[in-house]
């Protein structure tokens, strides 16, 4: 049977439906111009009966399938045959059990666990979608590949190039937007990378308009088949947790491919009798870039099947036109004011019963600081999760009983200049880096020791710090 019987792409909007071949690439429905999603025949796909299935793929590992954390699941994702997958060993990453950090979000010990996504390949979690991309670019010949970023896609985007050299990169970034642990991978992976005036949502209309007129294949997350590969996240949590639903979901809200990708796949179990219940959903916002929040928490904006009321989100974006409003925060992953996938995120919202919080870049960098004294470091976007559920418990929406997973997107160094200005003791280079985001203190700061080099003023200051 032909993978494209099996797979096929599908406009999100009820009132269109329209469906493509799995072998097009579309980033949009070429009829009504809504977003699309990958969908499955899964009455003739030979899916599991137990998700306890995939952990016996565990003792294969010497397969790059079975290796990979995101073609474990290819069953949950089957879209293009084995031979056509793309893989550089992505998915390899930890789901911790956070008691040390568990009194600072406000739930008991043993119910916070933090997925780290930074342990990919390039450091974030867009290696998951990545490898899909890739695998589906792959399958219709594509050639160039191109993206905007704020900086962990064009490093996923570089270092996939780079390793399968099935493809060239082409990576659009907004003048002075993108930390420079990242930008350093998409030089060093040797990419195209094209910085223009302006911001992330300006850098995403020119590279839709570029990929369109030269034929080059898109990766962003409106790409539907990025978020297939984002979907494995969800599966290696459950894994991890021996294949029990948790409570809550708390994840960053950037381009909101993630939350998307989130819904989708507990959509999917559920639909297939994998798992029992669904787990509900928190998708945070930082202050400075809160479209989601603005629309969901205060218009009202909601999925409704499809068929809500999306008026508020054009009289949204022209205020932010008229108003020459730009995103504006530390976490500059999630530095996006024209999320992408925004109705997609709505559709995960309904279907698992979720809230939409916002927290300031002070809230962001002191859980930041909290997570790292636990033992993982993550950039700051990762951290609004953090934030995000200890603002939750404060309110009494997550109980300090329930169980929560808090995504942690990307590796500490991918911005390492914010770490280190909150940490410093140095007045200026806090205020040079931190001080225009509004960032009043460093609660937690961890400042280093000035001392002489004598060795009996290093011994004292080392036992007075003990």
């Amino acid at each position: 049977m032909l993978q494209s019987e099996l797979a096929f792409q599908k406009c999100i909007a009820p009132d269109c439906g329209a469906t493509f071949d799995v072998q097009e690439m579309h980033v949009a429905c070429p009829r009504c111009h809504d977003l699309l999603d990958v969908q499955y025949d899964w009455n003739r796909l030979p899916v599991p009966d137990r998700l306890e299935y995939f952990e016996r793929k565990w003792s294969r590992r010497h397969d790059p399938l079975c290796h990979s954390g995101v073609w474990r699941f290819h069953e949950l994702l089957p879209f293009a045959p084995a031979e056509q997958i793309v893989t550089v060993g992505e998915g390899q990453t930890l789901l911790q059990q956070a008691d040390g950090i568990a009194p600072y979000v406000g739930v008991q010990p043993g119910r916070l666990h933090l997925q780290y996504e930074g342990l990919n390949p390039s450091g974030s979690f867009k290696d998951n979608g990545m490898s899909a991309a890739f695998t589906h670019a792959r399958s219709i010949g594509a050639k160039r590949a191109a993206c905007a970023s704020t900086g962990n896609t064009s490093a996923s985007l570089a270092m996939y190039c780079a390793v399968t050299r099935l493809m060239k990169a082409v990576i659009f970034i907004g003048s002075g937007k993108i930390a420079y642990g990242k930008l350093s991978q998409a030089l060093e992976y040797g990419a195209l990378t094209v910085q223009i005036a302006g911001d992330f949502d300006d850098a995403m209309v020119r590279v839709q308009q570029v990929a369109r007129d030269l034929g080059i294949y898109l990766v962003n997350s409106v790409n539907p088949f990025r978020l297939e590969g984002q979907k494995t996240i969800m599966y290696r949590v459950l894994e991890s947790l021996r294949w029990q639903v948790p409570d809550w979901i708390v994840v960053p809200g950037g381009n909101l491919g993630n939350s998307s990708a989130f819904g989708k796949a507990f959509s999917e179990l559920h639909c297939l009798g994998l798992i029992d219940r669904l787990p509900r959903l928190a998708v945070i916002n930082a202050c400075g870039a809160d479209t989601l929040y603005q629309l969901h928490q205060v218009r009202g904006v909601r999925w409704r099947n499809g068929h809500g009321d999306m008026s508020g989100v054009a009289e949204h974006y022209e205020r932010l036109t008229r108003e020459h409003k730009k995103a504006s925060t530390i976490a500059s992953a999630i530095e996006i004011n024209r999320p992408v996938n925004l109705r997609k995120c709505l559709r995960a919202l309904d279907t698992c019963d979720g809230v939409v919080r916002q927290v300031s870049d002070q809230d962001i960098l002191d859980a930041k600081a909290q997570v790292g004294a636990g033992g993982i470091g993550c950039e700051p976007a990762s951290a609004a999760s953090v934030a995000g559920a200890r603002l939750l418990v404060r309110e009494g929406v997550i109980d300090p009983e329930q169980r929560v997973v808090c995504v942690l997107t990307g590796h500490q160094l991918k911005d390492p200049t914010a770490t280190v200005a909150y940490h410093s003791g140095d007045p200026q280079k806090f205020n040079e880096v931190l001080g225009s985001r509004g960032v009043q203190h460093a609660s937690f700061a961890n400042r280093a020791i000035a001392v002489p080099n004598e060795l009996d003023q290093i011994i004292q200051a080392i036992e007075s710090h003990s």
